[in-house]
């Protein structure tokens, strides 16, 4: 199963940045270039604002500008404060093009000087099977994981220049 682990420290307090994470809008934001948009799927579904436990989005995007793409996903936890002091919430593919699309978002609050202002760590993992086999292993190292990296990246970008605003 492909994995896909990336790091970003974030200016802020951990409630702060799991906050902005929660924010759909971060991601219409940060998806402009495969226009990702959530968009309605019945019951129980969000189209904007803060995503909570339970909830679920239906995301239309065309990668690469080109290859239109539906993917729900389903937040399975939120969890506001972990033992270390830390946060996460986990969201799932409900249906898609993927045979199954895990997403864990991980935060860990930084040590920082006295006085200094509060910093996170960001961690994402993302684990993933590609249907058809040895087609969409094949697919996955040429391009789905180089995919998945630019729209993370620009997601934790987005998330970064909302919370140094």
């Amino acid at each position: 199963m492909p994995t896909i682990e990336a790091s970003t420290d974030l200016p802020g307090d951990v409630a702060t940045v799991l906050d902005v994470s929660l924010d759909l809008d971060v991601e219409r934001a940060a998806g402009r270039r495969h226009r990702v948009r959530p968009v309605p799927a019945g019951p129980g579904s969000r189209t904007g604002g803060r995503i909570g436990a339970g909830e679920r989005v239906r995301w239309s995007l065309r990668l690469y500008g080109v290859v239109p793409l539906r993917h729900t996903t389903q937040i399975l936890e939120v969890v506001r404060q972990t033992p270390d002091g830390g946060a996460r919430f986990v969201d799932a593919m409900v249906s898609g093009a993927f045979s199954s699309f895990r997403h864990e978002h991980l935060y860990e609050p930084l040590p920082v000087a006295p006085g200094a202002p509060p910093r996170t760590r960001a961690t994402d993992r993302m684990t993933w099977t590609s249907p058809l086999g040895p087609l969409g292993r094949l697919a996955d190292a040429l391009v789905v994981r180089r995919a998945l990296q630019g729209l993370l990246a620009d997601r934790n970008a987005e998330i970064g220049r909302r919370l140094s605003g």
